[in-house]
């Protein structure tokens, strides 16, 4: 079995809510999800971060934040697409790297990033500047439409959950 097809099985696990069989699959892959994190080959290290929210790894938000700042943009992706699956009712994890999601939102080179970025934001907690900057990106016509759709979505989201608060 690879590290991909591991992980998949993970996340079956993890939606079936079998908690047992999942802490032992991650115990059974920790070392080789660790070590293809630090491959020199890029597709190895996107599945790998790809696989730490697959295997519902929160304790590897540290890692994941590495993941963002890799060189190639399917890493990024990868490393967006964990922390959006983890964040699902937990905005503690978007909230710990929201500086870096503030970031790739509005000037990574990759569309198709910055606009996991925005779908990642969506997941916080509702708070002013992202709120603003989602907007700001939303309303900016020399954007990438599909990016402005989902910080206009994003933004709604955030605004209506922010108003529910009050």
């Amino acid at each position: 079995m690879t590290l991909a097809e591991a992980a998949a099985q993970a996340d079956q696990l993890a939606q079936s809510g079998s908690e047992r069989e999942l802490a032992t699959l991650r115990q059974q892959w920790d070392d080789e999800l660790e070590a293809a994190v630090r491959s020199a080959d890029y597709r190895e290290r996107a599945i790998a971060y790809r696989a730490i929210g697959q295997f519902r790894y929160r304790q590897k938000l540290e890692l994941l934040r590495r993941g963002l700042d890799d060189d190639s943009p399917a890493v990024r992706g990868a490393s967006l697409l964990s922390i959006e699956l983890l964040s699902r009712g937990n905005p503690g994890v978007v909230n710990s790297v929201r500086a870096l999601l503030h970031t790739l939102s509005t000037s990574d080179p990759n569309n198709a990033v910055r606009r996991l970025a925005v779908v990642c934001l969506r997941h916080g907690s509702p708070q002013r500047e992202t709120i603003v900057l989602l907007g700001g990106i939303a309303d900016d016509e020399d954007q990438d439409g599909e990016l402005r759709n989902a910080a206009r979505a994003a933004a709604a989201d955030l605004r209506k959950r922010a108003a529910a608060r009050q």
